[in-house]
């Protein structure tokens, strides 16, 4: 199976290529990532919960990246065990030009081979469920990358003692349990 698609990002490429290595960035984009552990400069491994049609697992496996020509382009490839469900295996190479903008174009073209169940449920469904998890994933990075920066946490107030030394939250309460038993010695 073969998947292509790309997308414009309003963010350097250098961002954009940084958020891609990133794996706590990755782990917020990928759809059901229970964990991602950077291994070397080159290798992530982790596990991941995917639901495709009937067929749910839990895979676990690693990716290992080649071709590195930052920040332009590298190849990704890997494979991940679902146990009785299966297995996947692929590589995708990721492109990232610059834009007259200032943005990044980022172009992709990834090919994969499944087994075990996951290879009885058909082609068409597992390409659209592909192609979902990486329309989901482009989006989310997207939408990661062009983000402002957080802006620094401001101190926390406490709210003021009222005259007793209690909070008003305790207060609230408080009047909340008196107004209850109230209504209940009322309808007796």
């Amino acid at each position: 199976m073969e998947l292509t698609g790309e997308t414009s990002i309003a963010a350097p490429r250098e961002k954009v290529w940084d958020a891609l290595n990133d794996p706590d960035v990755l782990a917020r984009c990928i759809d059901g990532v229970e964990s991602l552990t950077r291994e070397s400069d080159t290798r992530f491994s982790g596990r991941l919960a995917a639901s495709v049609g009937p067929v749910k697992a839990k895979f676990s496996g690693a990716v290992n990246l080649s071709e590195l020509d930052p920040p332009h382009r590298y190849v990704l490839s890997g494979e991940g065990k679902g146990g009785v469900a299966g297995f996947v295996k692929g590589s995708a190479e990721v492109i990232l030009s610059e834009l007259a903008d200032g943005g990044t174009h980022l172009r992709y073209v990834a090919k994969s081979q499944v087994g075990g169940k996951l290879a009885q449920l058909g082609a068409r469904l597992i390409e659209g469920t592909a192609k979902g998890y990486a329309e989901r994933f482009f989006a989310a990075l997207k939408a990661e990358v062009e983000s402002p920066a957080p802006a620094p946490e401001e101190p926390q107030v406490t709210p003021e003692p009222t005259p007793a030394g209690l909070p008003p939250m305790v207060w609230l309460g408080v009047l909340v349990a008196a107004v209850i038993l109230l209504l209940f010695f009322l309808m007796r």
